[in-house]
């Protein structure tokens, strides 16, 4: 790995979030190819799947690692590495079933004597009409509650990770098919509607906007995509057939210093170390 990032007192400030589906598998596929030539500053990952020092001895010495671990060994799990500490971090999303459960890490980074707030987050992927969809919407429900909090704390904040949730059409490519599933659902998308509508427009359905901005769909435009997952299975990712549920959602303040949005969509299906693409965000602070 490279010894230092560039220097974000002269350069902007490079956030990145991938879902890697198991680190350990992940790197064994090509992963650290792609992160020794991607000069990140900080690294949300979602899905670890493994122990801290597995972290740290992927990694290497030159990353600052903060690990919430899943409560159930081989599952979720949520980090953030960066290129210098966190002044502080947490584990707080509020509700007893969640906090330190490997789905929500915040922490807080110096920046050119501004205070940027990232967080790792790994929503649940839900099942209509069981516990799990329960679970979803009993998270999302904590999100927000706590979003308005860290805007409280921090003007510059941004929520990243595996959403697991298509907000509009333009976010899923079959997205007449998937209506009635989760990561779809008319009740999920409201969730979106709040989080990111504006604070001045109440909606009598979902309440008050919370005023987040979703910065890949600022960046894109109203256009399909650009898509962050696509099944292993089929020719879904040859044909583009994916959804957008990888997102970094930023505050206005955070939002109005984007200097460039990608998705690192691998060049070919044999070259994917994830079914998710990295997003990369460059933040001029």
């Amino acid at each position: 790995m490279p010894s230092s990032s560039h220097d974000s007192t002269t350069q902007p400030l490079r956030i990145a979030s991938i879902n890697t589906n198991g680190i350990r598998a992940a790197f064994r596929k090509g992963m650290g190819d792609w992160l020794a030539t991607r000069d990140v500053d900080i690294l949300a990952i979602q899905e670890v799947r493994g122990a801290t020092e597995d972290i740290e001895a992927l990694l290497g010495p030159d990353w600052s690692i903060l690990h919430d671990a899943a409560s159930a060994k081989g599952r979720a799990g949520v980090a953030i590495a960066s290129r210098k500490s966190a002044s502080i971090h947490r584990v707080e999303l509020g509700h007893p079933d969640f906090d330190s459960a490997g789905r929500w890490l915040e922490a807080d980074y110096e920046v050119n004597g501004k205070i940027v707030t990232v967080v790792s987050t790994y929503v649940h992927s839900g099942e209509v009409d069981t516990p799990k969809q329960v679970e979803k919407f009993t998270f999302l429900d904590s999100m927000l509650t706590r979003l308005p909090e860290l805007a409280a704390h921090s003007e510059r904040v941004v929520v990243l990770g595996d959403l697991n949730v298509g907000h509009r059409k333009f976010d899923i490519k079959n997205w007449k098919g998937n209506v009635k599933r989760a990561g779809f659902l008319p009740e999920e998308r409201a969730y979106f509607d709040r989080i990111l509508g504006a604070e001045d427009e109440a909606d009598y359905n979902n309440g008050a906007g919370l005023g987040w901005v979703d910065v890949g769909r600022k960046a894109a435009g109203e256009v399909d995509g650009p898509f962050t997952w696509w099944s292993w299975r089929g020719q879904a990712f040859d044909n583009d057939t994916g959804w957008r549920i990888d997102y970094q959602l930023a505050t206005p303040a955070l939002a109005a210093s984007v200097v460039n949005y990608t998705v690192d969509r691998a060049d070919a299906y044999d070259q994917r170390w994830s079914d998710h693409a990295p997003v990369v965000v460059d933040y001029a602070i």
